[in-house]
């Protein structure tokens, strides 16, 4: 029961802090409400833990043989959250009647788990945390994944609660488009850690 808490802390701790997928929930609490970002909020929380289980089980052996596998989704990563950010910050609000983007839907987030850094750093840093391995590694990686599952929903839901309350301050166009511009840069903020050296 100690270790299930000590998980929850740190699955929690990590999931409200900011990242790229606080900051894209937000953002499309502000444009587009709460039910139409449903679909990208259960990626998430569904996502993310089947990302966790994959790592767990094996992924990350295939990883240690083939480096160039990971710094190939690495780059793609990085790639696409720059593409996120330009769509964030060039997208309309629903306020001038159009829309040049839309929520991400469920399979978007869910398989944007796969090119998160933040989101790499939490399910590698989990698993070497939180295994040990003089026992049998499978209940201990589906402990870890239930309770990340677990502790999702909540963090994703205030982060989406946040921009369902901003969207009610932003009452003019011109401030939704500074708060789309002001959270694509720090999408490209959150890329810095991942291109840094070591």
């Amino acid at each position: 029961m100690e270790l299930v808490f000590a998980i929850a802390l740190f699955a929690f701790s990590s999931g409200i802090t900011p990242g790229p997928n606080n900051i894209m929930l937000m953002t499309s609490g502000v444009n587009f409400g709460i039910r139409l970002s449903l679909p990208h909020l259960a990626g998430i929380c569904i996502g993310f833990p089947c990302m966790v289980l994959a790592i767990g089980l094996g992924l990350s052996a295939v990883f240690q043989a083939y480096p160039l596998l990971h710094l190939i989704i690495k780059y793609v990563g990085i790639a696409y959250l720059l593409y996120l950010a330009w769509l964030i910050a060039n997208s309309s609000s629903r306020m001038e009647g159009k829309q040049t983007a839309k929520p991400l839907s469920f399979v978007q987030a869910a398989a944007f788990q796969w090119v998160n850094p933040k989101g790499w750093i939490m399910a590698v840093g989990a698993i070497a945390t939180f295994t040990v391995m003089d026992k049998p590694l499978t209940p201990q990686v589906l402990t870890i994944a239930s309770v990340f599952f677990s502790v999702a929903l909540p963090c994703a839901l205030v982060w989406l609660g946040f921009g369902v309350a901003l969207k009610r301050l932003l009452k003019h166009q011109g401030q939704q488009k500074a708060f789309n511009i002001a959270m694509a840069l720090l999408l490209v903020a959150s890329i810095i850690p991942m291109i840094a050296p070591q």
